[in-house]
């Protein structure tokens, strides 16, 4: 049976597409990101109307709960988290479809209760047959959970019904670990199966890029070597580690961030324009973009990785890292990183891509800087133009999601001075409507089945082959540079910048 409207006109943009009959089960469903992120997510969905009234959530974790527990703690929840305001009617149907599984992920007598409480719902609440696994669970436990999934036939997909397995990242800790992973859950679940998750690219201002980049004429003749000078890609986090050393430890900025985000980043900037707007066209350019990226030849140059020592952050006073619990004294973790990446093609040859991360910054911030040349005449004097920069396209991902477009103006009064000038588009002015949550976008688009917004195998590997040296380079030579809580990184990133007579953006 089609589960299209017969009354809907293709061309109403009003009606957006509704989930079909299907259920969530959330792995880790205890979990900070579950808490926090997918149940609020789950139910701002269904308050906006767009999942099936059948829709049913299964939890699976060590907890002792019964199914009343773990609708109270999604209720929880919701109230915290929930962008939407909340509304008794919307919640109870979704209570409905909640049940909750408790088990190890090597117990398989959880497993056949979570088998036997998928096909009830089937038939209380007509999910179809249609259910989306999600790993909320640390790396580690991947392989095991989705070998469970397979043994109790959970991932098969009969009579025109789907499953869909949703991991989150890290995807492996480098390329090796990366395409075992890869092996690991291709064996049970096909390609099209498996959505990886980078929250960033469910943002509306990531998503924008494309439309800023093709849907416009203004910016396209100039985005190349031609005109841009480099590209700054930023995200800054003002917080330290928090309670995470166990996680943290051993991975780091650089692999934690620049590997999935700002490479996903850097590929959608730099990306010729796809063929269709659909998985497979931008897929292949990412592809393409990320296989053309080129290593600087001296990586002790061109990279730099830091830690946070102790300083004040927002009027209080913050710990080293190398002080925080459960951090060994002598880690070389990096808290921080920059490093310099240029892309071997046609349209961006000799135009450096630089990227950082870092906690305990400024403030927090990710942004995209396209930053362009000077004018290649200048018929005023050196002292009319002291004050100008260079004229910028900036992308503000997060908090304050916008656009600002930097360029010289003349100062009001009688002599001739240019001064830097910025005007600035804010989601938030231009549009009546809030933008969803990253999360909402990405399980709506899980349920779906459509991939557009999701990296694909080639694109993880590819990422891994470009940080996997820079990785290697750093165990080899020395320790990361410190920098004081609340500054914007270690003095050694601005001597990168400097050494190409360039500087970073205060964001």
């Amino acid at each position: 049976m089609s589960s299209s409207n017969p009354l809907r006109d293709a061309q109403d943009r009003r009606l957006p597409r509704i989930a079909g009959p299907s259920g969530l089960v959330i792995f880790g469903v205890t979990g900070d990101l579950s808490r926090k992120k997918l149940m609020p997510a789950v139910y701002d969905l269904a308050n906006r109307g767009l999942l099936p009234p059948g829709f049913s959530l299964i939890g699976f974790a060590r907890r002792e709960w019964e199914d009343e527990d773990f609708a109270d703690e999604v209720y929880q929840a919701v109230k915290e988290h929930a962008r939407t305001p909340f509304r008794d009617e919307v919640w109870q149907q979704l209570s409905q479809g909640m049940r909750f599984v408790q088990g190890d992920f090597d117990d398989d007598e959880a497993f056949e209760t979570l088998k036997k409480t998928m096909q009830e719902l089937d038939a209380a609440q007509g999910t179809g047959g249609n259910f989306a696994f999600y790993l909320s669970v640390p790396p580690k436990f991947f392989p095991l959970v989705v070998q469970q999934l397979r043994k109790h036939g959970l991932a098969d997909q009969k009579d025109g019904a789907w499953r869909r397995a949703v991991i989150e990242k890290p995807f492996g800790h480098d390329l090796t670990s990366a395409k075992e992973l890869n092996e690991i859950v291709h064996e049970v679940f096909a390609p099209d199966q498996v959505f990886r998750i980078d929250h960033y690219l469910g943002k509306e201002t990531v998503q924008n890029i494309l439309a800023l980049r093709f849907a416009n004429t203004l910016f396209e003749p100039v985005w190349n070597r031609s005109y841009v000078d480099h590209v700054q890609i930023t995200m800054a986090e003002d917080i330290g580690i928090g309670g995470r050393a166990g996680y943290y430890d051993g991975i780091g900025a650089a692999r934690d961030v620049i590997q999935n985000h700002l490479l996903q980043l850097l590929a959608l900037t730099a990306m010729e324009e796809p063929a269709a707007f659909d998985a497979n066209a931008l897929a292949a350019e990412k592809t393409k973009v990320l296989g053309a990226v080129k290593l600087p030849k001296d990586l002790g140059k061109s990279t730099v990785r830091g830690q946070y020592a102790a300083g004040w952050q927002g009027g209080a006073r913050a710990v080293g890292y190398l002080e925080e619990e459960g951090i060994n004294p002598a880690s070389t973790t990096d808290t921080y990183a920059a490093i310099k990446l240029e892309i071997d093609n046609r349209r961006w040859a000799g135009v450096p891509f630089y990227l950082r991360t870092g906690k305990r910054l400024g403030r927090r911030v990710t942004e995209i800087a396209v930053v362009f040349q000077r004018a290649p005449h200048s018929p005023f004097d050196q002292t009319a133009t002291e004050e100008l920069g260079q004229n910028a396209l900036v992308i503000r991902v997060q908090p304050d999601e916008g656009v600002t477009l930097r360029f010289g103006s003349k100062v009001p009064g009688t002599s001739l001075e240019v001064r830097d000038v910025s005007m600035d588009f804010a989601y938030g002015e231009s549009f009546t409507e809030s933008s969803p949550e990253a999360y909402e976008r990405l399980i709506l688009d899980v349920l779906l089945g459509d991939a557009n917004l999701f990296p694909r195998t080639e694109e993880v590997e590819l990422s891994w082959k470009i940080l996997d040296p820079i990785e290697q380079f750093w165990d080899k030579h020395g320790k990361p540079a410190q920098y004081e809580s609340g500054t914007w990184g270690p003095v050694e990133a601005d001597d990168m910048l400097a050494r190409d007579g360039r500087s970073w953006r205060r964001p």
